[in-house]
């Protein structure tokens, strides 16, 4: 399996970043677009909300990092083992 992408740990922050209230800066309209328009976020009461998808998405990415860096860890394992 290949590691997770750079593209999907930017997705994974600016949707960290939406749950923690922090909206991306208002020039970047065409991301905010593309987030509701994938239904990943909401505009409710003047700010970005994430939908459902949106935290399931958040959740799938949170466990995507994890069990990469479990992989990374055990991988290391068997090298150092090998090595001794």
């Amino acid at each position: 399996m290949d590691p997770i992408s750079l593209e999907e740990l930017a997705l994974l922050d600016v949707l960290d970043r939406i749950d923690q209230y922090h909206e991306p800066t208002l020039n970047s309209s065409a991301l905010r677009q593309r987030l509701i328009d994938n239904g990943l976020v909401v505009l409710e009461d003047g700010g970005l909300r994430l939908t459902d998808a949106g935290i399931e998405r958040c959740k799938s990415l949170h466990h995507r990092v994890i069990s990469d860096a479990e992989a990374a860890a055990i991988l290391a394992e068997r090298e150092e083992d090998q090595a001794a």
